[in-house]
């Protein structure tokens, strides 16, 4: 090869000669072996089989906004090793492929085209099916699914109506996060600081009735059951859905309003510290402050509400900022002193939190006393904890220690007082003890076309009314195109009068469909189970085939699903159990992250430039080097910068694999027992090892593990007892086994030169010899004054005493000393043995 070949990584790589009339071409050998596989289909698991474990093995499901980017080629490529990994140790994998087909991108994209969005998205399917096919994922094909076809969706709406049965679905009014460039609602999980997760727009609040599922019933649930996910998801994606979910243990206070006849309730986590309570703080979105507002102040409290709804979540939690509010003109009653205490407006106060409201404690929270300094409220001390006076200071005091100013329970510490205080509420009718969750209902309305569409009819005489069954699906309008689908603040649906305006499925009257769409999120929340039975026509699932396959073994994608899909996914999965058609109540029972593909430290970016194409990268070297470049450039988890990455060297590297197989002279099924035992042990090391790290997700120290064999297979054959000794093939044998994981077109090519049939992947896994791995010798350095003066061989149990004589006793060590005494020796068995000479 010549050295211009790979002066860059963009440059294309020549084929390497391995032997007088055959190269090794990376394009000829995936060409070859992608048509070989449509034909073998060596990936389709067999439902029928059940001799062999069954292990399912998924990959998060992608969206088809264009062809498969470098992320793409890390994900999958990390996926598809325990898939193979499995397969190859005998197991039956089911490993199937499906598209996340409807959302946004793509009913943009026909506004822009004039088009319908399912257009753009089929097309885009069938790109990427080809460039996956390309890509070389040990997918059964036959399993494939697109959450976008009316036989899928169909399903969906199954399930939308199988949870308004139980309550889990419902339609309220109240405050939304309203996305202003996508026009439509979002979730409280899609708003990252303040912003849409999608498209990065400040997101605004409005009032609007829309459609829940009851999420918050399954919180304790989704907090508890975490625990047989330890050790199997990571631990920072546990930590990130607990603090989501956010329970908290307290009590729920009645504070009784001048003027309002029911009191308000107040959720806190201290109710130990109600004797230092000296205001209430409402949230000023919330519904609360505009039913108690005071006449006089009504006209200052809508003026700062409008301020508020102008500000993002992120703002208005910043501890940075000065505090601002508003007084309602109301007061409260503190349920343990008698107090009157003034209640406020504030930002700092969510409406989602607890009741919308909060008892203010300035001495022991800093926002309360930087509010009540703000405004000249009472400060008062109710833990001493040897701290200044906050009111003179500024600082609230933090800690535990006992109650002062607080009547009964004056002198208890925290969890005393606590229980305490709630048994004194309890008695008195104006408490009781509760658990509060940071948790809120899952908000599915969409006000977009192209998703699935919403299965209720709106009946002036009979209100909701759900679709039947027989009628599902309720497809979508296939006339609606390009303008049609602008967004107007409403959903598309909405103007289409010959698809809105259908009879009452009760009294038959006229009646209008609900116009919304459901988060694509639902959509994702139970595909899993559909693989397991993707025709399957009387219900979402195949119960039988469920129970056969799940829960998914183990599961690849990115961590930025932690908290919106994994969430849902844990909850469908929760229902479906209390719906007994699932026998579990966790869908995944291992998680696997993977970091991010990045290039000079950045990411990705066609608008800056910054960007690696990966058909580019696929075309100039490879399928094979590209997957081997992205497995071996760290733990699945690390970013990848494609800036370090060497595809030239992966190229050089499969090419010596190539070459050691196509010289190979020694004939298939020889018996490797008689062949070069250094190189034998290098094998079974090599297998040990690699079969370890690959159980650990470590592939890319598998991968040098396999590296290094080669390196002992290409000494062997040049240096060594030469190309027909039987451990060479051995070596490459094995090499190609191992191999199949991570480039699988050349392990094919190279078990085929080997003189096997294809396919490699069901050739199974090489198994170490335990007597292989045992080190017969080791080598022994001898040191005179700190020099190597010797090196012995040595059995690896060897004695301090025995190693110690031997070292005595070499003539080297004797021509080191020079006759002079010896001081000390120090052993270390059995790898060393330093001799200190008397001065």
């Amino acid at each position: 090869m010549s050295a211009a070949a790979h002066s860059t990584f963009r440059e294309g790589p020549e084929p390497v000669t391995v032997s007088s009339d055959e190269q090794y071409d990376p394009r000829a050998v995936q060409d070859k072996w992608q048509a070989r596989w449509e034909q073998l289909r060596p990936f389709r698991a067999d439902d029928a089989d059940g001799s062999r474990e069954r292990r399912y093995t998924l990959d998060m499901f992608p969206y088809p906004s264009g062809d498969l980017h470098m992320g793409h080629a890390e994900a999958f490529a990390i996926g598809d090793v325990p898939a193979r990994f499995a397969l190859q140790r005998g197991c039956n994998v089911l490993h199937p492929i499906g598209w996340d087909s409807f959302g946004l991108p793509a009913e943009n994209a026909a506004i822009k085209r004039d088009s319908h969005p399912s257009e753009w998205t089929y097309a885009n399917i069938e790109t990427q099916a080809a460039s996956f096919r390309r890509y070389a994922p040990s997918f059964d094909w036959s399993r494939r699914l697109h959450t976008s076809d009316p036989e899928y969706y169909r399903w969906t709406q199954w399930l939308f109506l199988r949870f308004y049965e139980r309550g889990l679905a419902y339609r309220k009014g109240g405050q939304v996060n309203w996305c202003p460039n996508d026009q439509t609602v979002l979730a409280n999980e899609q708003v990252v600081g303040g912003h849409c997760e999608r498209c990065g727009a400040l997101v605004e609040k409005r009032v609007l009735t829309q459609w829940y599922f009851k999420i918050t019933d399954y919180a304790d649930r989704l907090l508890d059951d975490m625990a047989q996910l330890e050790g199997g998801w990571p631990e920072r994606v546990l930590l990130m859905q607990r603090n989501w979910i956010g329970r908290s243990t307290g009590a729920d206070v009645h504070f009784a309003i001048e003027g309002r006849a029911e009191p308000v309730t107040v959720y806190t986590t201290r109710p130990d510290t109600l004797f230092g309570a000296t205001f209430m703080v409402v949230a000023a979105d919330a519904a609360l402050a505009e039913e108690i507002v005071a006449p006089e102040r009504r006209a200052a409290f809508e003026a700062y509400r409008d301020e508020v709804s102008r500000e993002s979540e992120i703002e208005r939690l910043s501890s940075e900022r000065e505090k601002t509010g508003v007084f309602l003109g109301r007061y409260a009653v503190n349920p343990v002193t008698g107090d009157r205490i003034p209640v406020w407006a504030s930002d700092y106060v969510l409406a989602e939190y607890g009741h919308g409201a909060i008892m203010a404690v300035p001495a022991h929270d800093q926002r309360d006393l930087d509010f009540a300094l703000k405004f000249g409220l009472p400060v008062r001390v109710v833990v001493e904890t040897g701290q200044p006076d906050p009111a003179e200071t500024g600082v609230a005091t933090a800690g535990d220690g006992a109650l002062v100013n607080s009547g009964p329970v004056d002198g208890l510490a925290k969890a005393e007082a606590i229980e305490r205080i709630t048994q004194v509420l309890e008695e008195r009718g104006t408490g009781k003890a509760a658990v509060n969750f940071r948790l809120r209902d899952w908000l599915v309305s969409r006000q977009r076309f192209w998703g699935c569409p919403i299965p209720i009819v709106h009946c002036p005489s009979c209100g909701e009314v759900p679709v039947p069954d027989e009628q599902l699906p309720v497809r979508l309008p296939e006339n609606l195109r390009g303008a049609d689908l602008a967004p107007k603040g409403t959903s598309p649906l909405a103007a289409a009068e010959d698809w809105v305006n259908v009879d009452c499925p009760k009294c038959g009257g006229a009646a209008k469909r609900d116009s919304d769409t459901m988060d694509t999120f639902v959509d994702s929340s139970w595909y899993y189970f559909r693989y397991c039975s993707p025709t399957y026509e009387d219900g979402p699932f195949d119960v039988e085939a469920v129970r056969r396959w799940m829960p998914v073994d183990q599961y690849t994608g990115g961590v930025e699903h932690a908290i919106l899909h994994l969430l849902y996914s844990r909850f469908f999965t929760k229902v479906l159990y209390d719906m007994g058609m699932v026998d579990f109540t966790e869908p995944f029972a291992r998680l696997l992250n993977q970091g991010q593909v990045i290039l000079n430290g950045k990411g990705m970016s066609k608008s800056t430039g910054n960007l690696v194409d990966l058909g580019e990268q696929i075309e100039e070297s490879g399928v094979d080097v590209v997957r081997l470049a992205m497995l071996f450039s760290g733990p699945p988890e690390d970013d990848i910068d494609w800036a370090d990455v060497s595809p030239s060297g992966m190229y050089k590297f499969l090419a010596r694999v190539h070459r050691i197989a196509a010289e190979v002279t020694s004939a298939p099924g020889t018996d490797p027992a008689g062949g070069d035992a250094e190189l034998r042990r290098a094998t079974h090391r090599a297998v040990d090892e690699a079969t370890a790290m690959i159980e650990a997700n470590r592939f890319n120290v598998a991968i040098a593990r396999i590296m290094t064999l080669v390196n002992a297979a290409r000494k062997a054959i040049d240096s060594g007892p030469g190309a027909g000794d039987p451990a060479v093939r051995e070596a490459a044998e094995t090499i190609a086994l191992m191999l199949s994981l991570f480039a699988p077109y050349t392990a094919e090519e190279a078990w085929e030169v080997l003189g096997h049939e294809a396919p490699v992947v069901r050739a199974g896994w090489p198994a170490a010899d335990p007597a292989l791995l045992v080190e017969e010798a080791v080598t022994c350095v001898v040191q005179v004054a700190g020099k190597v003066r010797d090196r012995l061989e040595v059995a690896p149990s060897i004695g301090e005493a025995e190693l110690e004589r031997l070292a005595l006793a070499s003539p080297k060590v004797a021509e080191a000393l020079g006759g002079a005494g010896i001081a000390k020796v120090i052993v270390r068995a059995p790898k060393i043995v330093n001799i200190v000479p008397q001065r």
